[in-house]
This record gives structure tokens, C-alpha cells and sequence, in this order.
């Protein structure tokens, strides 16, 4: 029981902190993106967190197996390098026993990727979804960050607010400038609106304006000095709707009981795929076990980069007949049980490779032996 505390500890250490790590490294890609989006006025500022928080489980599904398979690699790894794992093989600790003892961590690690892949990644989807949809509806005035030009329309708009006030009701040294139809037929008409304030308007109909006072509008052509300067004491302008494309499709969100309820292949091949995560989880264990036993000469890391193109195989294989399946390439029913099958026989064959050697020898021996009595 002590040596058995004491591999899971070095294990679940070193795995939480790769997966901390991997964790950061991809949260901070993702959030860039949502960032770059804040900025152009497609997202408000106050929902980023949110939406990555709704994001963590559906990262963590996949950083988990791969952080337990790291976390072995590096964790024995160093009790090999420095002779403890010798010193536990000469008390009795055989290869069979210490994948026993790394299968009851990585039971741990596998029911909370079963609970992340079942039930809380898709909740975050759907939140995600649902926030996603709500900034869909916000038109250019909701998103508008005063004192900072944001872009619209594909770059067709830009408009730019010095201030907001009366809680956000009303703009204040407005600027617009709109590209018309003409610019893309070649003719590079330009609209600029300019007015001390400004405030929306919201008709029966939903639509919204942007109501300017006292302002101008100059027309004309980039380059050319005939520019026609009009003032005004209203105009009205259109606020667009800004577009924000949703996260993930449909079946991502949906419930796992929805998906056994269905029989459309594309939600198959999504329960399938949510099985496959959990069950990842039991097969790099017994790819990492083998993997980590290395001779002190040759170093810590001497396996590790073999090792990760092992996993990526594994887990592109896996991509590819979640694709496959989804073409109808692969059965329904065969799913994605070859690809672990095959990673399994890996396993196996990595873990008893000795055995079969020591075995191979001894037939070889014995025949030997056969010939030179005959």
C-alpha cells in the first residue's frame, strides 16, 4: 500500500501539472480569439470569462488522457533514472504489478473524463451557445467602446464615439465612415457622417437607428478633391447586427441520452467519440507503462519524444474514423473500436515484449539443442 500511495502521488502530481501547463497553453489560444472579437465590437468585453469558464471542460476532455499518459512517462521516468523503480523490481514489483497499481489512478482520470465527456462539456456548449446567440442579437451600438475606431460590416463601416453617456444612451462626437455600394463596382464612393451626439431608436419593428443631431455627411471619391458637404439637423442610420459565429455544432450540445435516443449517423459517430474519450484514458496507461522504463545512461527523455508520436497517431486515428463514420465510410456499429483495438494490441506487445524475447529464445535454443542431438 505505501508503494502504491507513493506511484500515485508522483503520477497524479506530474500529471496535474502537465495538464495545468497544456490547460493555459491552449485557454490562452482560444482566448486571443475571443479578444480580437471584443475588439472589433462582436463580443462584449464582460462575457469573455464566462465563455471561456463554459470552455474548460470541453479542453480538459482531451488534456486528461494526454497529461496521464505525460505524467507516467515523466513520473517513472525518473524513478527509473534514479534506481527506484530497481530497487522496487529486486522487492518483487514486476512490470503486470506496477500496471495494476497506474490502472487505479487512471480509473480516476477516466471517470472524470467520462463525466467531462457525457455531461459537462456539452452544458458549457450549449451555455456557450446561448451567450454566442445573445451577442448575435447586440447591434453596433451595444458593442460600441468609446474612443477607439471599430470596424463593421466586413470593413465596410467604421465608427468611432469620443464618449458614451446617459448609460450608454447617448454618443457623443460621433464619426462614421461607410463605404457605398460603389466602392466594390470599382467607383470608391465614401460617406463620412460626423455630429456632436448621438442617440438609438428602436422602432415596432425591432429595427434600431442611430439617431444624429446637427451633424454632416461628406461624399465623395478617395483622391479627388470634389467632395459635397451636407448638414443636417437628424439623420438616421442603420445599425447592423454584428455576425458571431456559433461554437460547435448541434450534436456537440446535445445531451448524451438525445444522442442514444437518435438514430441519424452523425450522432452516433458523437457517441462514439464520447465513449472513446474515457476509453483513451485505460489505453495510454498501458502504452505509457512500457514506455517509461528506460536505462539511466540513456536519460530521462529518451523515450518521451517516440512516445508522443505514438499518442498523436493514436489520437489522429481516432479523428480519422470519427470522419470516416461520419461519411459512412465505417459501419455504425464497428465505430471506433478497431482504432483501439489495434493501440491495445500495441500495448500488449510493448508490455510483454521481454517475455515474448525470453520465450523466442528459449524455442530457439531448444531446437538448437534438437539438431545437435540428431
Amino acid at each position: 500500500m505505501i508503494v502504491f500511495r507513493y506511484l500515485a502521488k508522483e503520477v497524479l502530481l506530474t500529471l496535474s501539472a502537465v495538464s495545468a501547463v497544456l490547460l493555459v497553453i491552449i485557454m490562452s489560444g482560444r482566448f486571443i480569439k475571443y479578444l480580437a472579437q471584443a475588439a472589433q465590437g462582436l463580443l462584449d468585453p464582460s462575457v469573455l470569462f464566462l465563455i471561456m469558464g463554459y470552455r474548460i471542460p470541453g479542453f480538459l476532455q482531451l488534456i486528461l488522457p494526454l497529461g496521464l499518459f505525460l505524467g507516467i512517462l515523466l513520473a517513472y521516468g525518473r524513478l527509473y533514472l534514479e534506481s527506484e523503480m530497481t530497487v522496487l523490481t529486486a522487492t518483487g514489483m514486476s512490470q503486470q504489478r506496477l500496471l495494476g497499481y497506474t490502472l487505479i489512478p487512471a480509473t480516476l482520470i477516466a471517470v472524470l473524463s467520462a463525466l467531462l465527456s457525457f455531461s459537462l462539456t456539452p452544458m458549457g456548449v450549449r451555455e456557450v451557445a446561448s451567450i454566442l446567440q445573445q451577442q448575435d442579437a447586440l447591434t453596433e451600438f451595444d458593442t460600441l467602446v468609446p474612443g477607439r475606431f471599430q470596424s463593421m460590416k466586413d470593413g465596410a463601416r467604421v465608427t468611432y464615439a469620443e464618449d458614451l453617456a446617459s448609460g450608454r444612451e447617448e454618443l457623443r462626437g460621433v464619426f462614421i465612415s461607410d463605404l457605398g455600394k460603389g466602392v466594390r463596382g470599382g467607383n470608391d464612393k465614401i460617406s463620412i457622417l460626423v455630429a456632436p451626439t448621438g442617440r438609438q431608436q428602436i422602432l415596432e419593428d425591432g429595427s434600431r437607428y442611430l439617431i444624429l443631431e446637427n451633424g454632416y455627411r461628406y461624399d465623395g471619391n478617395p483622391g479627388e478633391a470634389s467632395y459635397r458637404r451636407v448638414g443636417y439637423e437628424t439623420y438616421a442610420v442603420l445599425l447592423p447586427k454584428p455576425s458571431v459565429a456559433l461554437a460547435a455544432s448541434d450534436r456537440e450540445a446535445m445531451t448524451t441520452a438525445e444522442l442514444l435516443a437518435s438514430e441519424q449517423l452523425k450522432m452516433k459517430t458523437e457517441l462514439h467519440w464520447r465513449l472513446s474519450i474515457p476509453l483513451l484514458a485505460f489505453v495510454v496507461t498501458l502504452l505509457a507503462v512500457p514506455l517509461s522504463r528506460v536505462n539511466p545512461r540513456q536519460g530521462r527523455f529518451f523515450k518521451l519524444l517516440p512516445a508522443i508520436f505514438l499518442y498523436m497517431a493514436y489520437l489522429g486515428l481516432l479523428i480519422a474514423a470519427r470522419d470516416a463514420l461520419d461519411k459512412g465510410r465505417l459501419p455504425a456499429a464497428l465505430g471506433m473500436w478497431p482504432v483501439h483495438g489495434l493501440f491495445l494490441l500495441i500495448g500488449l506487445l510493448l508490455l510483454y515484449w521481454e517475455n515474448i524475447l525470453l520465450y523466442a529464445g528459449k524455442v530457439s535454443a531448444g531446437r538448437q539443442q534438437e539438431i545437435q542431438h540428431a
